[in-house]
């Protein structure tokens, strides 16, 4: 619980830095085929949902989600515990947990008026 309080007094900009780093980091390990560390990323519910919907384990399913690479982050929205981040060829959602941000949703793309559609996304 102190771990989530402190996140929520950091600078905004710190912690906006931090979810981009997190982003960028998770995507690279989808990249570098480490489906490990990729899954150590996601948030609890969101690699429950990847584990059910692909049928395998989260390791292996976060490979075969066809996630893009990793791209130069650009903007990021912090909204509370909450975070956008918009990466070149993707958008990737967190939330904070104990021990830092983690991704909540990757692989997203906007519809306009509509919500995301997003290749991985906790249930």
């Amino acid at each position: 619980m102190l771990i989530l309080a402190l996140a929520g007094c950091a600078p905004a900009g710190d912690r906006a830095r931090a979810a981009a780093a997190t982003a960028v980091r998770f995507l690279r390990a989808v990249g570098d085929g480490d489906g490990a560390a990729a899954c150590a990323m996601l948030a609890p519910g969101t690699a429950e949902e990847l584990e059910r919907s692909g049928e395998r384990p989260c390791a292996e399913a976060i490979l075969a989600a066809g996630l893009p690479g990793p791209g130069a982050a650009g903007e990021t929205s912090v909204y509370g515990q909450w975070a956008q981040v918009r990466l070149t060829g993707d958008t990737v959602f967190l939330a904070t947990f104990p021990g830092g941000w983690r991704v909540v949703a990757a692989g997203c793309t906007p519809r306009g008026d509509r919500p995301y559609d997003c290749t991985v996304a906790g249930g």
